[in-house]
């Protein structure tokens, strides 16, 4: 699975190494993305979603169900792998 936030979105961008004598070679700048598990209150289950550190601070701000609804409003969100 690519390196992908299901809460934020957030995705790997691109940019340039550059050395001591200013050659640029092409990096790869990846998320801080965990596979974590959260216990879903709302529908009684276990899901596990790949998030990154800014998404567990969104989820502890607006609660889970929050995160998810604006999440799949966002199109962020494609599935959710249930336990």
């Amino acid at each position: 699975m690519s390196r992908v936030c299901q809460i934020t979105g957030k995705k790997a961008i691109t940019g340039n190494n550059v050395s001591h004598s200013k050659r640029r070679t092409k990096r790869k700048f990846n998320v801080n993305v965990h596979t974590r598990k959260f216990f879903w209150v709302e529908q009684n289950q276990w899901i596990r979603l790949t998030v990154s550190a800014a998404g567990l601070r969104i989820i502890n701000r607006i609660g889970l169900d929050a995160a998810i609804k604006k999440a799949a409003a966002d199109g962020n969100l494609t599935e959710i792998r249930t336990l």
